[in-house]
């Protein structure tokens, strides 16, 4: 089993910044891309970044050129760095991890934005 640990959630006003950190342990060996989903009040959970295990970044629409993804391989762990934010960008954030196929979560971590 992988176990994900979310941290760095808050309550920011709008323009301001966040780092949410995401710690895996367990049997980690193996696992490949790693990622931040968030899910809104009433909405389908949706993918924010997703990093390879070489490091290769991919972006949805919405973060792209505000979000930065990143993950530190020897310390088993992955980063949001979140800038520029704005109200819509309020919702529970959950670190992903994929091993073999399968799909691990976090428990999730809240980001409020204020105007």
């Amino acid at each position: 089993q992988v176990q994900l640990v979310e941290s760095g959630g808050g309550l920011v006003q709008a323009g301001g910044s966040l780092r949410l950190s995401c710690a895996a342990s367990g049997r980690i060996s193996g696992l490949s891309a790693m990622g931040w989903y968030r899910q809104a009040p009433g909405k389908q959970r949706d993918w924010v970044a997703i990093i390879t295990a070489g490091s290769s970044t991919v972006y949805a629409d919405s973060v792209k050129g505000r979000f930065t993804i990143s993950r530190d391989n020897a310390k088993n762990m992955v980063f949001l760095q979140m800038d520029s934010l704005k109200p819509e960008d309020t919702a529970v954030y959950f670190c992903n991890a994929i091993k073999w196929g399968t799909d691990y979560w976090g428990q999730g971590t809240q980001v409020t934005v204020s105007s």
